[in-house]
């Protein structure tokens, strides 16, 4: 659909909806995905400045770094003088998940409860925080794409809460129980375990919530739904017929070309999540990305430390790896891959090699492998009658699966 289009419905969603006289959050995600924020930034600030009582947004940065003022503008589609004229009373605020004053525990998961939910995966309990500014508001408005997802199958929707504004806890233990479950098994599936922990903690929140949902298709919006949970399950409906692409054969080898809206492997990682189902047994996938410089600004020490590995690595060595957080775990799994630690011998499914600007030392030193992207052509890699390779652009928001049947 087109922009105006898009205005029309997003328009009359909000009319549908009686924010007069409220103080109203919208909670909206960062560069890191794609989608039109601009053009519902401005609409819902069309719609709801002169109604509501107070309209703020809260960029859900889940463990993301901040952005700072240029970025954030650029983001919402407004110039400075429009931020200090036009916007001047609406606050744009960033989720600080490492900052404990400004999070509040609002009910904890129990042993039992995580165990069913979980299938047996997980036994513990999980204390559940949130970004406490939502408490000053009467209505939670959030906005956001949904597309396959390697933790819980399909992003979006409650997702901009848990981990969007959440806190360390639940953020670490369910990245954690979608690795267990791995990536090929969860992504682009709609109704998964860590879905519905996701579900759970929204539970404890006493505020009306209602969704914008967005399906994209490469860079159009190809459908839009509001509502409550209904409104996201229709929108994962959708994204799994447009943002799902099957092929009749696996690869050897993969090039996946990483978009500029990545700025370190923590986000790149998604060009392996994408397409690891479609790299044939002992293939390579190369995430080729000579603009990116670092592993993760937020957790990159963590990484460092351990390694990129398989899931059994981590859990056949657990008292060595026990105290690493969660989400910094499943990161390291996704990006292996999946494969097997036996006698002291970890043996991927594939080879997973960086063409980035990280160094070549440092690529070894996290156990992945390494390639000077000066080397790489990438039209070397379009050659239609090669039919071992795979050259994918933009990669990282649309997932490749084999059709069923086909090994």
């Amino acid at each position: 659909m087109n922009r105006d289009e898009l205005v029309s419905l997003c328009r009359e969603a909000l009319r549908r909806k009686d924010f007069f006289n409220k103080k109203i959050l919208v909670i909206i995600p960062d560069t890191t995905r794609t989608g039109p924020i601009d053009l519902f930034f401005r609409t819902i600030c069309n719609e709801l400045s002169d109604k509501s009582k107070k309209l703020d947004f809260i960029i859900a940065l889940g463990t993301h770094p901040l952005m700072d003022e240029e970025r954030i503008n650029e983001h919402l589609g407004i110039s400075t003088q429009e931020k200090r004229s036009k916007y001047k009373d609406i606050n744009i605020f960033q989720h600080r998940w490492d900052k404990p004053e400004e999070l509040r525990e609002i009910g904890i998961i129990n042993k039992e409860e995580m165990k069913e939910i979980s299938q047996g995966l997980m036994n513990e309990e999980i204390p559940v925080h949130i970004n406490k500014r939502i408490f000053a508001y009467d209505e939670l408005l959030i906005v956001g794409a949904v597309f396959p997802h390697e933790v819980v199958g399909f992003s979006g929707g409650y997702k901009y809460l848990f981990p969007g504004i959440a806190g360390a806890q639940i953020i670490h233990k369910f990245h954690w129980l979608g690795a267990l479950m791995t990536n090929l098994k969860i992504n682009g599936v709609k109704d998964t375990s860590v879905r519905e922990v996701i579900n759970k903690a929204v539970s404890f929140i006493r505020i009306p919530i209602t969704l914008f949902c967005f399906v994209m298709k490469e860079k159009e919006v190809s459908g839009f739904y509001a509502g409550g949970k209904e409104a996201w399950s229709k929108a994962a409906d959708l994204s799994s017929t447009v943002n799902i692409k099957y092929l009749n054969k696996s690869f050897r080898t993969v090039l996946s070309v990483a978009p500029k809206i990545y700025e370190d492997l923590w986000t790149a990682g998604k060009c392996m999540y994408k397409l690891e189902p479609v790299v044939e047994e002992g293939g390579t996938l190369i995430i080729y990305a000579p603009h990116i410089k670092e592993i993760s600004s937020t957790h990159g020490k963590y990484i460092e430390k351990i390694g990129y590995h398989t899931k059994d690595y981590f859990l056949k060595q657990w008292d060595k790896f026990k105290d690493i957080p969660g989400a910094v775990l499943a990161h390291c799994t996704h990006v292996k891959g999946i494969g097997t630690y036996r006698d002291g011998k970890e043996i991927p499914r594939i080879k997973v090699i960086l063409s980035t600007g990280i160094s070549e030392e440092k690529c070894r030193r996290i156990n992945l492998g390494y390639i000077d992207p000066r080397r790489i052509n990438v039209s070397d890699y379009a050659d239609k009658e090669n039919k071992d390779i795979l050259l994918v652009k933009n990669a990282g928001e649309v997932l490749y699966k084999q059709c069923k049947g086909n090994n």
